[in-house]
């Protein structure tokens, strides 16, 4: 194992079994390496927790002076709830940092690596920077905008349809498909649905895996309050919290229904009687939600869309004809008039999930500057 590729993808590997549990920090993995020997490695688990080169300098113990350490995201410099990692690494006599990305965050953003440097320790930035960029992607949005990365999920048939004329869409993706999304909802902070889902569906919104899985913060958005009482987001095991958007004019006393079982209820402003949802967005933000995905139908991802506030999408093509007229388009209301004013997507992306295609693109306004 002496190409440095190697080492470093072990360390993205360890980092992504975090993600999703970090926020408001990264997911950043840690691998010590002396004689071409694995020595040490680590992640950061979550908040509060040491970080990743900690646990990495930890395993390897005495073997960490002289030895090279591979670490996904620039070493921290500050004092936070851990102290800084830059100034560890110093201690026990670190040869050489090889560096996936510069930390967005203003509190680093260099000053790490400088540090480093200042003490004799040769640093190297780059390896493996497009995957070690993409693992951190939600932790960069939210540093530089305050709102959460969105993804917007979304299955159709062959022929462009995402439901029958009856509203029916289970299952229009495979099963395949399917684990994909909840090994997704293990990695995000929060998922969201509008209360026409609720209403149509009544979803569980909880991860569901082989093996022990984490369910996110759910979140509803609902005008009225129109959500059941006795729906399952509202009543089930879960440690995750239901959050649910609503405004000034939902009813008390369902709020206080609501509030008995468990939900929060998060008054926000209106725009055209309908939650505003780049409040609403604010205030995931400012909750320290980083990654949302958007499971909600057309009506809530096409106010979303027009609001500027989905980052990704994500589709499902499922090899099936429906015909007919049936559910048609992944977002609602008239478009655009002229095929100049699309929006455009970037980094287009096709992968074979099962019998499946998924497409994954970027909105091209929302990429970070």
């Amino acid at each position: 194992m002496s190409d440095p590729q190697t080492y470093m993808r072990r360390a993205l590997d360890l980092a992504r079994t975090a993600m999703g549990r970090t926020s408001p920090n990264p997911a950043v993995g840690a691998v010590v390496v002396r004689d071409d020997q694995i020595v040490g490695e680590g992640f950061h688990p979550k908040a509060g927790e040491p970080h990743a080169e900690i646990f990495a300098l930890r395993q390897a113990a005495g073997r960490a002076a002289g030895a090279d350490i591979y670490v996904t995201l620039e070493p921290c410099c500050h004092q936070g709830r851990t102290g800084p990692c830059a100034d560890a690494l110093v201690a026990v006599g670190i040869k050489r940092v090889l560096v996936g990305t510069i930390d967005p965050n203003p509190l680093v953003a260099g000053e790490g690596i400088k540090r480093l440097q200042a003490a004799g320790i040769e640093v190297q930035v780059g390896l493996c920077e497009a995957e070690c960029l993409e693992l951190i992607t939600p932790f960069a949005w939210h540093i530089k905008h305050g709102t959460p990365y969105t993804l917007y999920k979304a299955a159709m048939t062959f022929d462009g349809q995402l439901a029958t004329h009856t509203g029916d869409s289970r299952w229009v993706s495979g099963a395949e498909s399917r684990q994909r999304v909840h090994s997704q909802r293990d990695q995000v902070d929060a998922i969201m649905v509008g209360v026409e889902t609720i209403l149509a569906d009544d979803p569980q919104l909880t991860t569901r895996l082989p093996h022990v899985g984490r369910d996110p913060l759910r979140v509803v958005v609902d005008s009225r309050l129109r959500v059941p009482l006795g729906s399952q987001v509202v009543h089930q095991s879960s440690l995750a919290k239901t959050l649910i958007a609503t405004t000034k004019q939902a009813p008390d006393d369902i709020v206080t229904e609501l509030h008995r079982a468990g939900c929060e209820i998060l008054v926000l402003p209106e725009v055209s009687g309908k939650v505003s949802l780049p409040d609403l967005w604010r205030e995931l933000g400012r909750m320290n939600i980083q990654s949302l995905l958007l499971e909600g139908g057309r009506t809530l991802a096409t106010a979303a869309l027009n609001a500027g506030l989905i980052n990704r999408l994500q589709v499902y093509i499922a090899p099936k004809l429906l015909g007919g007229a049936g559910l048609s388009g992944l977002f609602a209301g008239e478009g655009c008039s002229l095929m100049k004013d699309t929006l455009p997507l970037e980094g287009l992306n096709v992968e074979k999930v099962g019998d499946d295609l998924l497409l994954t693109a970027e909105v091209k306004r929302c990429l970070p500057d």
